[in-house]
């Protein structure tokens, strides 16, 4: 099985946000930015899958100007089989055009899984995972805090009657109620929801998306980094897939947030009691 993991080039987590001065956007110039954290999860996910021998490849595939190539080697570092980058200039794209690139490069790859990061911490719109399950007609698992995956076995089967369903079958050690077909690839997601954990089973070929407490990337070591140096990352021109760029919606203004107001403390029960009262107005 193809795993295809999408990755996004983001100004870094450790650096302090400038909005430009007119207001445009966020400032991208002369800063540090490195691969969205959500998707470097998604990427040791994939990883960690084809190294337990469920996948035979994993490969990352980023949309955005040149310097994504950077981040793509990045992937290549930590383990990634190939790299393909889209290249979409200077415009800026938005989660509805990304799906639909996505969506291109799965049709070509047929990966058995699409695994993307919940969202980018540079729009936090978590979107596209959602919207290319949509597209491809796919299963989807979002914000997965846990993936298994197996191949479903002759024993399971022949405990199904024919047409029917397998009620609290313990498959991978997690209750599951599932349909099963004959070599029907499934899996197994636990996701997390306001309610606490819920866990689904989806068909393959499927999209995922994951969340913070998945896994713990690891680190690209030197060896690694040297040898990503020399893989190829294959360049795909926009116009061979027949994406259409154009968004119906536009960024009229980004504003940074208002600054708080600098505490104070407060030396007798009496004195909160007054300030709540009489300056917050909450009693």
């Amino acid at each position: 099985m193809k795993i295809l993991v999408a990755v996004k080039r983001v100004v870094d987590y450790a650096v302090k946000i400038r909005v430009k001065p007119n207001k445009s956007g966020v400032e991208t110039s002369n800063v540090k930015m490195s691969m969205n954290p959500f998707c470097e999860i998604a990427l040791e996910e994939a990883l960690r899958i084809r190294e337990n021998g469920v996948a035979s490849e994993v490969v990352a595939v980023s949309v955005g100007p040149a310097q994504c190539t950077e981040t793509l080697r990045t992937a290549l570092a930590m383990g990634a089989d190939r790299a393909i980058h889209v290249d979409v200039g200077p415009t800026t794209v938005y989660p509805l055009s990304v799906a639909k690139i996505l969506r291109a490069i799965a049709e070509a790859e047929q990966p058995g899984l699409l695994i993307l990061g919940k969202q980018a911490i540079d729009d936090d719109c978590n979107q596209t995972g959602q919207m290319v399950a949509g597209l491809l007609k796919w299963s989807q698992g979002t914000f997965a805090s846990k993936v298994e995956h197996s191949q479903v076995s002759q024993e399971d089967l022949d405990l199904l009657p024919v047409g029917g369903t397998l009620p609290d079958k313990d498959i991978f050690g997690i209750i599951i109620q599932v349909l099963l077909d004959k070599e029907k690839q499934i899996a197994t997601v636990e996701r997390e929801v306001d309610g606490g954990l819920e866990t689904i089973c989806v068909d393959l070929p499927a999209v995922i998306t994951t969340d913070l407490r998945l896994n713990q990337p690891r680190y690209a070591t030197l060896p690694n980094i040297m040898k990503a140096k020399s893989k190829i990352i294959k360049k795909i021109p926009l116009e061979e897939l027949n994406v259409d760029l154009r968004s119906d919606f536009e960024v009229v203004q980004v504003t940074e947030p208002p600054k708080r107001k600098a505490g104070m403390i407060l030396s007798t029960v009496d004195e909160l009691i007054d300030k709540l009262k009489n300056e917050a107005h909450v009693l």
